[in-house]
């Protein structure tokens, strides 16, 4: 941790810039946990444009984002000429001028390049190590138990903007919800269905609930609401990881009319306009739930290395644990080599919660 004293804000009260840059180059989930930023800094400087940078994946999170005036998507498939060219163009401001204000929230190789390239009068940051630091010009602490908060850490001690607990944003569109229903009717999904998504994968073993468990959960849940109707949905190159619960479920006795895992991968967008259908959303993890609590979808989520750093703090919105004494260990392999926080956690000790959750979500029929 950089020492408070190296913080340097100084003459930023007085700032009152016309244009902004946004770095986050990734992932998705961090895209969506950025919006709150966005809004605070809109809030506090609202004739400013506010422009974001980030990879070509991610840049659909920004769609329709009326807060936002313009996205620099980065390609990575661009040579190095082309990419330099790139970054030079994003750092200079396109041709619209250049920023007033750049905040760089990852410190990663290409956001760098940009700031090297860029003749913006105030570079703000993290504490940056000592070998970074001639790129930046002022530096603030994160700050915050929930990510989105530790990552607005950087503007609210900047700019002494308080923290108001405000939820992601992702803004959709009416033809992109009817759209979502249109699909769901095609998948079965009728309106008498209590429709709960269930994203049983992530690209950190220690985030995975066995999928034996989620079939168990699934089925005794189904049980006590026989209404219920599970989606579940994965994420690129995941379907082989998702697939599996599909038949485990069969297994132990879950209606095959019950389930269904998404025929295809579902576009970026479809995800959120999906879960404004949804009841209620279980999972690890991953960047859903972020999609979910943008659309004001509660949550479950099942924890085991992770923090609660990325559970909203509000209503709706819970994540279930076992407690051991090395949760959370945030490491992507379980150090002790036993993964007890995940395989301990019994679909028996989660079912009471979880269906207490989808009471509140969506009151049974």
């Amino acid at each position: 941790m950089t020492n408070p004293e190296s913080y340097r804000i100084d003459g930023l009260d007085k700032l009152e810039p016309r244009r902004i840059l946004l770095c986050q180059q990734r992932q998705i989930g961090d895209v969506i946990l950025l919006t709150p930023a966005i809004h605070m800094l809109k809030e506090r400087f609202p004739a400013a444009a506010i422009e974001v940078l980030t990879e070509k994946k991610c840049a659909p999170v920004l769609e329709n984002n009326p807060e936002v005036a313009h996205v620099w998507a980065i390609d990575r498939s661009l040579g190095l000429i082309d990419a330099v060219r790139f970054y030079r163009r994003v750092g200079t401001g396109g041709g619209r001028g250049r920023y007033d204000l750049i905040v760089d929230f990852q410190q990663l190789p290409r956001i760098r390049y940009v700031l090297a390239l860029s003749d913006c009068p105030v570079k703000l940051s993290y504490p940056p190590p000592w070998y970074n630091r001639l790129l930046y010009t002022h530096w603030a602490p994160v700050s915050g138990p929930y990510a989105a908060q530790c990552k607005a850490g950087i503007i609210m001690h900047a700019f002494g903007i308080p923290w108001k607990n405000d939820p992601p944003r992702v803004y959709l569109t009416a033809a992109e919800r009817a759209a979502a229903a249109t699909l769901l009717a095609s998948w079965g999904f009728s309106p008498s269905d209590t429709l709960v998504t269930v994203d049983p994968t992530h690209r950190r073993a220690t985030r995975i609930w066995p999928l034996a468990h989620f079939a168990r959960l699934l089925r005794d849940a189904w049980r006590a609401r026989p209404d219920l109707k599970f989606l579940v949905l994965y994420g690129p190159g995941e379907k082989q990881d998702a697939a599996p619960l599909i038949e485990l479920a069969a297994r132990e006795g879950l209606p095959a009319d019950r389930i269904l895992l998404a025929p295809r991968q579902t576009e970026l967008r479809e995800i959120p306009a999906i879960l404004t259908h949804t009841a209620l959303h279980l999972g690890t993890d991953s960047s859903p739930r972020h999609f979910a609590v943008a659309v004001g979808t509660p949550t479950f989520i099942i924890r085991g290395g992770g923090s609660t750093a990325w559970t909203f703090p509000g209503p709706g919105h819970e994540d279930i644990a076992l407690g051991l004494s090395c949760q959370p260990c945030g490491e992507n392999d379980c150090p002790l080599k036993h993964m007890r926080c995940l395989s301990d956690l019994l679909p028996e000790a989660v079912l009471p919660r979880f269906l207490e959750n989808l009471e509140r979500a969506r009151p049974k029929p």
